[in-house]
């Protein structure tokens, strides 16, 4: 992934951020299509936790995650390790170049990657190339055109329009997850099926904290203040919109 700048980073709260991502929590719109057996490439695993659920669900199938960042990697083979998987290996790769022979993988996955791509086509084109004939790809991506946050202000919604501009501005997509159908029709899939959900931060606190400190890098102190403030409230409210699509090839 060389044409852009990975939003969230890979510092120590992006990445426990991430880690708190399970195949169960946020993989089940694909759990239909996994079955013992299976071999599965994970395109963007991040620290993996999402990629070791699938490799319960396919074991003895192999699964392969992969991800540009080698920090994620380091993390995701550790963790791998520490459970005793041994069907499931992580190693960085290109999203754009996958280093795999073609009609390589039973099945694709890929969660939270699409929105942070300047040309999802171009890698959906290479999830299409390392998947058997009659595989199946699953995808997912948020929205954020369906956000619903409270207590609401102008200052909020500037916080986050700087935050969805800071994204745009890396080669990102924050509205990404709509178009996934449309992504995949052009990329060569066929059957694709939509799908969406959802997600309830239980804690304001950390997805403030989360988006605050991206803004804060990026030299947007107002907006991370603005940001952490929020996060304080009483009974407020953070709730995501997940897209998903199935297809085959």
């Amino acid at each position: 992934m060389k044409t852009e700048n990975y939003t969230p980073g890979h510092n120590e709260n992006a990445s426990d951020f991430m880690s708190r991502r399970s195949f169960s929590s946020h993989g089940e719109f694909f759990s239909a299509y996994l079955a013992p057996g299976l071999s599965v490439l994970d395109c963007g695993c991040g620290p993996g936790t999402i990629t070791l659920g699938i490799s319960e669900r396919v074991a003895p199938g192999a699964v392969m995650g992969v991800d540009f960042g080698a920090s994620q990697i380091e993390r995701a083979t550790r963790t791998a390790l520490g459970v005793g998987r041994s069907n499931v290996v992580f190693q960085t790769a290109d999203c754009y170049a996958l280093p795999f022979e073609d009609a390589s993988f039973d099945r694709v996955f890929s969660h939270a990657l699409m929105e942070h791509l300047s040309d999802p086509v171009r890698a959906l084109a290479e999830c299409y190339r390392v998947l058997k004939s009659n595989g199946i790809i699953g995808v997912c991506s948020p929205d954020w055109g369906g956000f619903m946050l409270s207590p609401t202000s102008r200052e909020l919604t500037r916080a986050i329009e700087a935050y969805t501009s800071l994204q745009s501005k890396n080669g990102g997509n924050v509205g990404v997850g709509r178009q996934l159908g449309t992504l995949l029709t052009k990329s060569g899939f066929k059957n694709v099926q939509m799908s969406a959900r959802y997600e309830c931060y239980p804690s304001l606190n950390f997805i403030g904290e989360y988006l605050a400190l991206q803004l804060e890098r990026a030299g947007d102190v107002d907006s991370a203040h603005v940001l952490r403030n929020w996060s304080q409230s009483e009974g407020g409210m953070f709730a995501q919109a997940w897209a998903s699509a199935i297809a085959c090839k």
